[in-house]
C-alpha cells in the first residue's frame, strides 16, 4: 500500500491568519497520526507564512510517524533546519522566494553538481533524500546520477488534465515511473492529487511509495471531518 504523508501547511496558514495558536499545528498532526496517516509533511518557507521553523522542531520531537521536510536547499536556513532536526526524509524543491506554491521540478542536469553535494551532506546524516522533478526521462536519469534515494513526481499536469482525458494525463507519469524503476529510484508523488484522481494514479504507477497531500485533504476535511477524510484517502491508496 502506498504511504500517505499529510502536508499540514494549510493548518498553519489558518492559525497564522488569526494569530495565536488555534488551530494548533502539533495537536492537529498528532490527530492525523492517530487517524492513520503514515507521515507528516511540512514545507517551511523563508517568510514563515504558514509553517514556522519552530513548528518543525515541535513535530520532530512529538510525532512517531515519518517526518518529511520540503524546501529549497539553496537557502542556508533550510539546510540548517534539516541538519538540526534530522527528519526521516528531506524533499528538495527548487522554490523561489515568495513563490505561492511549488510549480516546477529541478533541472537535474544543470544543477547536477549542487544536488550531488547537498544530497551527500544529508545522506551522511542518514536522512533519506527525494528530488522534486517533472516527468521527463532525461531529468529522471539526471536525478539518478545525483545519488538521491527517491524522486517526487510533480503531478500538477496530471491533475489539470485528468477530467479531460485521464489516460493521456497519466501517460508521461507511467513512462517516468518505468525509467525510475529501471534506475532503482524510489518514487513519491505530489501536487493537486485529490479524492477524484488519486486512486487512478496509484493504480497506474508501479512501485509508488508515497504521496504527499495537503490542500485537497484539509479542504475535504471541512466536509467530511478529518478522521473520515484520512480514511478516504487511505482507501484510495490501496492497490488492487
Amino acid at each position: 500500500m502506498t504511504s500517505l504523508s499529510v502536508n499540514v501547511n494549510k493548518i498553519a496558514t489558518l492559525r497564522n491568519a488569526r494569530g495565536g495558536n488555534t488551530p494548533n499545528v502539533l495537536e492537529s498532526a498528532l490527530k492525523i497520526q492517530k487517524f492513520g496517516a503514515d507521515g507528516i509533511t511540512v514545507h517551511p518557507r523563508p517568510d514563515e507564512r504558514h509553517i514556522r521553523y519552530s513548528d518543525v522542531f515541535d513535530l520532530k520531537k512529538s510525532i512517531s510517524v515519518e517526518l518529511n521536510i520540503e524546501g529549497n536547499p539553496k537557502e542556508d536556513r533550510f539546510v540548517e533546519l534539516v541538519l538540526n532536526t534530522k527528519p526521516h526524509q528531506v524533499t528538495l524543491v527548487p522554490d523561489t522566494l515568495g513563490q505561492l506554491t511549488s510549480d516546477h521540478g529541478w533541472d537535474t542536469i544543470k544543477e547536477r553538481k549542487f544536488l550531488i553535494d547537498i544530497i551527500e551532506l544529508f545522506s551522511k546524516q542518514n536522512i533519506r533524500t527525494s528530488i522534486f522533478v517533472d516527468p521527463i526521462e532525461k531529468i529522471i536519469q539526471g536525478a539518478a546520477e545525483t545519488g538521491t534515494d527517491r524522486i517526487e513526481l510533480y503531478t500538477e499536469t496530471y491533475a489539470q488534465n485528468f477530467t479531460k482525458d485521464k489516460n493521456k494525463a497519466i501517460k508521461p507519469f507511467v513512462e517516468a515511473s518505468k525509467v525510475a524503476n529501471d534506475l532503482k529510484l524510489g518514487i513519491n508523488a505530489g501536487h493537486d492529487l485529490n479524492l477524484n484522481n488519486l486512486n487512478f494514479f496509484n493504480q497506474k504507477i508501479v512501485n509508488l511509495k508515497e504521496v504527499s497531500i495537503g490542500h485537497a485533504l484539509i479542504s475535504d476535511a471541512l466536509d467530511y471531518g478529518l478522521e473520515n477524510t484520512i480514511n478516504l484517502y487511505k482507501r484510495s491508496l490501496r492497490k488492487f
